[in-house]
């Protein structure tokens, strides 16, 4: 009988699978522990038994010790076998996932205890966890929560919609720069709000769901939905994990519908609309009138510097052209505001399409970051019956003159004389201040609704908007969501034909631009250092700056070498394409690298390094701390720059090698 006995418990200690027993009845502690178990966990057996703690609860994983105690209080409580898989911590940190499954038995004392047989399933979990992460059909990662956070784990369906390139020998491996840095998949534009995002995540310990942009390897953009959430990683660690759905096409559909409605409210106050895409390079006619020129131009593309001269610069005053030019110009380098921060606007004289010199006036609107409408209209004359204006037509000027000022934050729409309101167009943050989503809104644009029910959810009461039908015009204050600031609106009412039973119009504006934080949020002045002595590169704050493209890189690295001279489109053709003459072809790929280094230098927060005038451009040395520069000044603390290399990455460079070689001797 005892050697039954005795191979009873050999068996339960050296055979069966991380065999013990807990002890249930307070304090929970092991009251055996088997030699198979120490063996599982790397420890003796002294390290996991303790009459007054449970050591053992300490080992599990800390992601899973609160399913651990429910686990033993369910056996407790029902008095009978449960299983429960966890995850346990190996004295050398290691992390297994074990099933557990618990079986009570009271004693004849009263104390409850519990026999448990471990099954490692580890490697089964890791098989699972592999093919659900691969397999899913959203994109999936794994981060730390550092400043700078670092990924540590993304799936198949991520990398093909971040569009990272395989890695070919002597290239860049993209997919491994961007685990080192997650924000080099965020626009500039939306790093602090991504940021701020994840401090709220850590800070409460809640998952965050939403919209946002990315910016693929490639340059271009995708519109994802997705959330973060904070979780603890296999060594106890905090980690943000990230599911991404893209919604790139529904996003640019549902743009498009927001644009035609936007068109829409803006043709009812402009003569002409014209769409400016920076991403495409392309300018194209969206509106105009009837008996204007630009009507057999409507939706045809065309790019932006041919389209500037042949459309919009030719009918300009010769004395006005050149400021009309630089304009456009600020424009495109990204400059659309003046120094109060409110949309840039101009007014010119130029050729009506009745053969007249009439004066314009016109201003950018901001669509998204690569894409405004200009529109501009004719300047009303004045004449001696001005006095004599209505309310009414008083009204309607307001109104265009409001238009020219504000940008942000646009609505409009229509109110029947029996209070029946249909909403044309309303920008996002807007829609906040009626108490709608932007898809509430839209099936709003569909149908007639009173206006009572229309303003029942809005910031301001009935009675406000009654005051806006008697006076004309009204201010509203609400809260912006999307900036987490308060702010004003601008309301102008005004009939929309002088019948007094006719429908009203309504146009409501932000009142101020951008807000002191959103303004905190663009990148601010960074130091640029180049080297080209050696292989040519760009630092900015101190680090290498990343260039997706090789010509873009290659274009900076002439303008540099031209040492503030302008480099024209041809030049630059026969530089980069050596071998090709400067064509249509040429010329227009040649224009795609250049929009690529904007894009870059302004993602880098220093597009101002570059400047560019019709066409041609040039780098701005004052701008930059460049080796060359510092070398060819002649000041004695830089006397040992050059060493006898020189932007070896480029053959074009011997000719600059040259001459310094010639210098030196």
């Amino acid at each position: 009988m005892n050697d039954a006995t005795n191979n009873i418990e050999d068996i339960l200690d050296s055979q069966v699978c991380g065999f013990h027993q807990v002890i249930l009845t307070p304090p929970v502690r092991l009251g055996f522990v088997s030699s198979n178990l120490c063996a599982l966990l790397g420890l003796q057996k002294d390290e996991l038994t303790d009459g007054r703690e449970d050591r053992y609860a300490q080992l599990v994983h800390p992601g899973d010790r609160q399913k651990y105690s429910d686990f033993l209080r369910a056996v407790a409580e029902q008095e009978q076998s449960l299983t429960c898989d966890y995850r346990l911590l190996k004295k050398d940190g290691a992390v297994i996932c074990v099933r557990d499954t618990l079986t009570p038995r009271r004693l004849p004392d009263g104390t409850l205890t519990a026999s448990s047989v471990l099954t490692d399933i580890t490697d089964v979990k890791s098989d699972e966890q592999r093919f659900l992460n691969d397999s899913i059909p959203c994109g999936f990662l794994k981060y730390t929560c550092e400043k700078q956070p670092k990924i540590t784990y993304i799936n198949q369906k991520m990398i093909e919609l971040m569009r990272f390139p395989k890695v070919k020998d002597g290239e860049i491996d993209y997919l491994e720069m961007y685990k080192n840095d997650i924000f080099l998949m965020v626009p500039m534009e939306e790093r602090r709000r991504f940021s701020k995002y994840l401090n709220r995540v850590y800070s409460a310990d809640a998952p965050i769901a939403g919209e946002m942009t990315l910016l693929r390897c490639d340059g271009t953009r995708a519109h994802i939905l997705g959330w973060v959430t904070k979780s603890v990683n296999e060594q106890g660690q905090a980690e943000f994990q990230s599911v991404c759905m893209d919604i790139t096409d529904r996003y640019l559909a549902r743009k498009q519908g927001e644009n035609r409605r936007y068109l829409r409210a803006l043709s009812d106050v402009y003569d002409s609309i014209f769409e400016f895409n920076l991403d495409a390079d392309t300018v194209k006619c969206l509106h105009s009138r009837d008996f204007s020129s630009f009507k057999r131009f409507e939706n045809i593309a065309m790019q932006i510097e041919d389209a500037l001269e042949r459309w919009l610069i030719v009918s300009v005053s010769p004395e006005e052209q050149e400021s009309v030019r630089r304009f456009f110009l600020n424009y495109c380098q990204k400059k659309p505001r003046s120094d109060d921060g409110k949309p840039a606007k101009i007014t010119y004289s130029a050729l009506s399409s009745e053969g007249t010199v009439r004066q314009y006036t016109g201003v950018f609107i901001k669509v998204d970051e690569s894409l405004s409408l200009y529109c501009c209209r004719a300047v009303r004359e004045p004449d001696s019956s001005a006095t004599l204006l209505s309310e009414n037509t008083r009204l309607k000027e307001k109104m265009r003159d409001l238009v020219m000022q504000f940008s942000d934050g646009l609505a409009a729409f229509e109110v029947t004389p029996d209070r029946l309101v249909k909403p044309l167009y309303a920008s996002e943050n807007v829609c906040g201040f009626f108490g709608y989503t932007p898809e509430e809104w839209l099936a709003l644009t569909e149908r007639y609704t009173p206006l009572e029910r229309f303003v029942a959810y809005s910031e301001a009461s009935y009675d406000d908007f009654e005051e806006l039908w008697k006076r004309g015009e009204a201010e509203f204050t609400y809260f912006d969501h999307r900036t987490e600031t308060e702010r004003k609106i601008k309301a102008i009412c005004s009939e929309k034909e002088p019948d007094a039973a006719s429908s009203r119009f309504v146009m409501l504006y932000s009142m101020e631009g951008n807000s002191a934080e959103e303004k905190s949020a663009l990148p601010g002045d960074r130091k640029v250092s180049i080297r080209t002595f050696g292989y040519f590169d760009v630092f900015v704050g101190g680090s290498p700056m990343v260039f997706r493209n090789k010509k873009s890189k290659e274009l900076l690295a002439l303008l540099v070498d031209r040492q503030g001279g302008y480099v024209t489109p041809e030049e630059a053709v026969s530089f980069l394409w050596e071998d090709e003459p400067a064509n249509t072809l040429t010329l227009s790929r040649y224009r795609k690298v250049a929009l690529r280094l904007k894009n870059t230098l302004e993602e880098y927060g220093i597009s101002g390094i570059v400047e560019s005038v019709n066409g041609k451009r040039r780098l701005i040395p004052e701008k930059v701390d460049c080796d060359l520069y510092n070398y060819l000044s002649g000041k004695e603390e830089y006397a040992r720059l050059f060493k006898g290399s020189y932007m070896t990455n480029y053959s074009w460079g011997e000719t600059t090698l040259g001459e310094l070689v010639s210098s030196q001797g």
